[in-house]
C-alpha cells in the first residue's frame, strides 16, 4: 500500500472511495462539499439526514455514488468538536475510514481531513500512522490467509501536497510499531531470548547500527547476579542485548531505553496458578518489543541523538536449577536482594540492565516493563504508569505520549513506601506489601541508578488489547514505540 500526498482538488479526485472528515454539530455542506453534493445529485445531504449523522468522533457512514460518477463510494467520518481536535482524533478517524474502505473492497482511497493546528506535516503523519496501523494484520501463524479480498493499494491525502517527508517519517515509526506487535504477539516457542537477540542483530545489519550481545559468561563477569538468578532455571541461554544508534558528528544528547525482556514468565517456583493468565505470559517481553521497535524506527529516521537500546532477555522457568524463594542475589552494583517472590522477576532483570545503562554516561534513560498487575488495577488497560523523581523527564514523556496518542499517567514515588522492601538479611526484598505494589516496584528499580535522570513506564495494561481499539486490532498494540521515538526526536 502506498500513501501519498496530493494537491488534487477535492472535486477532481477520481477513484474507488473518497473519505471526508466532518466536525460534530457542523455537518451542513458548504463550499466544495456543497459542490460535490451537487455532482452526486444530493446523495451526501440525503445520507446525512437518513442516518442522522452528527459526526461523533470516529463514527462513519458511507454510500455508493450513482453510476457514471468518477467516484464509486463516499465515506463520511466524524471528527467531534473542532475545538477538541487532536492528532489522535485524526489518527483514529483515518483508521476508521481505512477499515470501511477495506471492507468495501476499495483499491484506491482518498482522505480529505482538516489540518490540525495549521500543521500539515503533523496532520499527514497522524493520518498515515492511523491508516497503516489499522490495516495491519498478523497472519503469520495461519496456514491460509483469512482475507482473500481486494487490498487497498493507494491512499491519497488530499490538501497535503508536499508532505512526503512526514509520510516517510510515519512509515518509519509504523515499521517499529509493527515489529513490536509481531514480537509481543508471537508465542514463546517463536520468540525466545535467542530469537530476540537475532532480531536485534537483524536490525543492526539492515540499518547499519552497532550491536553487542552479552552471553551468560559475559554477564557473569559483570556480576549480573540478579539477571542470571532469573535465567538459571531455563534451558535456553540468556541474552543481554545492546543496540547503539550513533549519528554522524557529535550527538546533541545521549539517551538509553531499557526494555524488560521476559520471553515467558511461568512465575518460577512461585508458579502462576489457575486464573493467573499464565497462557498470556508471552507478552512479558512487551518492554523489549517496544525497545527493539523504537530501535528500528530511530535507525531509519537518523536523528542527531545517540541512543542505546538495552534488554536483558530470558525466560522465568521452573527446574532443579531454579532460584528459590528466600534466595539472596547480588546485582552488578553490589546490592543484595532477598527473593521473597520468584514471580517478581522482571525487576531483577531490569536491576542489572539499569546498572549497565547507568554506566554508559547517558543524559537520561527510560525503562519500559510489563511489571505489575497493581498498575493495571490502578490505571486500567489503556493507561501506562509513569514513575520518575525527575520533573523534566516526566514532562518530556508526557508530551511525547500526548503527541503519540499513547496514554500514560504520572504516579507518585512515595519514598517512605520503600520501608516495605527492607530485608533483615539483605539490602532489600524484591517485593513489598500488596498496597502500592506498582510504586514499590518503581522504588526497587530506583536503587540501581546513581544520578542519571530516569523514568520507569509500567506498560502492563496497554501492551495488549482483547478487542479492536482505534487503530489496534485485538492482540499486541506495539505500545510505547511512538512515545519513545517522539521522546528521542524532541531532544
Amino acid at each position: 500500500m502506498k500513501i501519498q500526498p496530493s494537491d488534487k482538488p477535492l472535486l477532481d479526485w477520481a477513484g474507488d472511495s473518497l473519505a471526508i472528515g466532518l466536525f460534530e454539530d457542523a455537518v451542513e455542506l458548504t463550499g466544495d462539499l456543497a459542490k460535490l453534493d451537487e455532482q452526486f445529485a444530493g446523495v451526501l445531504k440525503e445520507l446525512i439526514a437518513e442516518e442522522e449523522f452528527t459526526a461523533k468522533p470516529y463514527s462513519t457512514i458511507f454510500t455508493r455514488v450513482s453510476a457514471g460518477s468518477s467516484i464509486r463510494k463516499v465515506i463520511l467520518v466524524g471528527l467531534g468538536k473542532p475545538e477538541a481536535l487532536k492528532l489522535e482524533t485524526l489518527r483514529r478517524a483515518a483508521a476508521a475510514v481505512a477499515r470501511v474502505a477495506k471492507k468495501q473492497k476499495s483499491k484506491t482511497l482518498a482522505l480529505s481531513f482538516p489540518l490540525w493546528n495549521n500543521q500539515p506535516a503533523a496532520t499527514a503523519q497522524a493520518i498515515t500512522e492511523g491508516t497503516q496501523l489499522a490495516l495491519y494484520q498478523d497472519i503469520r501463524f495461519k496456514s491460509e490467509p483469512e482475507d482473500k479480498g481486494a487490498k487497498i493499494e493507494t491512499v491519497d491525502l488530499l490538501g497535503l501536497g508536499g508532505q512526503e517527508a512526514a509520510i516517510t517519517l510515519a512509515n518509519h515509526i509504523v515499521s517499529g510499531v509493527i515489529l513490536a506487535r509481531q514480537l509481543v504477539a508471537a508465542p514463546a516457542n517463536e520468540v525466545t531470548p535467542i530469537t530476540l537477540a537475532e532480531t536485534a542483530r537483524a536490525i543492526a545489519t539492515e540499518h547499519g547500527i552497532e550491536v553487542t550481545i552479552l552471553e551468560r559468561e559475559d554477564c557473569e563477569k559483570l556480576g549480573m547476579g540478579a539477571f542470571l538468578g532469573v535465567a538459571q532455571a531455563s534451558d535456553l541461554p540468556p541474552k543481554f542485548i545492546h543496540l547503539t544508534y550513533k549519528p554522524q558528528g557529535t550527538p546533541k544528547r545521549k539517551l538509553a531505553i531499557i526494555g524488560k525482556g521476559l520471553t515467558f514468565d511461568s512465575g518460577g517456583l512461585n508458579i502462576k496458578g489457575a486464573g493467573s493468565g499464565i497462557e498470556t505470559m508471552k507478552i512479558d517481553m512487551g518492554g523489549a518489543g517496544a525497545t527493539l521497535g523504537a530501535a528500528k524506527a530511530i535507525a531509519q529516521i537518523k536523528p542527531d541523538v545517540e541512543v542505546h537500546f538495552i534488554s536483558a532477555a530470558t525466560e522465568n522457568m521452573i527446574s532443579g536449577h531454579a532460584m528459590h524463594p528466600g534466595d539472596i542475589l547480588r546485582a552488578s552494583n553490589g546490592k543484595t536482594i532477598e527473593v521473597n517472590n520468584t514471580d517478581a522477576e522482571g525487576r531483577l532483570t531490569l536491576a542489572d540492565a539499569l546498572v549497565y545503562a547507568d554506566k554508559l554516561g547517558v543524559d537520561a534513560m527510560v525503562d519500559l516493563a510489563t511489571l505489575t498487575g497493581a498498575c493495571v488495577i490502578a490505571l486500567g488497560d489503556d493507561i501506562a504508569g509513569l514513575y520518575t523523581p525527575d520533573d523534566a523527564v516526566a514532562s518530556q514523556l508526557e508530551q511525547a505520549a500526548e503527541t503519540a496518542g499513547e496514554k500514560l499517567w504520572r504516579m507518585p514515588m512515595e519514598e517512605k513506601y520503600f520501608e516495605g522492601l527492607k530485608s533483615g538479611i539483605a539490602d532489600m526484598k524484591n517485593t513489598g506489601p500488596r498496597p502500592g505494589g506498582s510504586i514499590t516496584a518503581a522504588l526497587f528499580l530506583k536503587q540501581f541508578i546513581k544520578d542519571t535522570p530516569w523514568a520507569h513506564l509500567d506498560i502492563a495494561g496497554p501492551v495488549w488489547t482483547d478487542k479492536e481499539n482505534g487503530y489496534n486490532s485485538s492482540g499486541a498494540t506495539g505500545y510505547g514505540v511512538r512515545t519513545l521515538v517522539n521522546w528521542v526526536l524532541a531532544q
